[in-house]
């Protein structure tokens, strides 16, 4: 049974990090492609990052790109996110995927 565990949220100022862990159970994350999403007020689900099967190819949403980034722990069956200078845009409830399998989530709020 596919099993995914988000950690790693909280509150922060702008400018601030995070990192995030999504922990996997039922399968390998290894060649398997992984998606983190959000789900922010107001705004329906969107894309964050994805990292693809072979783990080399990474693509992340345009207001992302250079702040966060995708990693995957194969000793630990882990999918982890970096998230650096954080912004207030970046709030919201933070999921990863297997296809359309996720989480319970975990909640990043960014608030001065």
């Amino acid at each position: 049974q596919v099993q995914l565990v988000e950690s790693g949220g909280g509150s922060v100022q702008p400018g601030g990090s995070l990192r995030l862990s999504c922990a996997a159970s039922g399968f390998t994350i290894t060649n398997t492609r992984m998606t983190w999403a959000r789900q922010t007020p107001g705004l329906g689900p969107q894309w964050v990052a994805i990292i693809d099967s072979s783990g080399i190819g990474k693509s992340y949403r345009t207001s992302v790109q250079g702040r966060f980034t995708i990693s995957r722990d194969s000793a630990t069956n882990t999918l982890n996110l970096q998230m650096n200078d954080l912004k207030p845009e970046d709030t919201g409830m933070y999921y990863c995927l297997k296809g359309y399998t996720r989480g319970q989530g975990t909640q990043v709020t960014v608030s001065s």
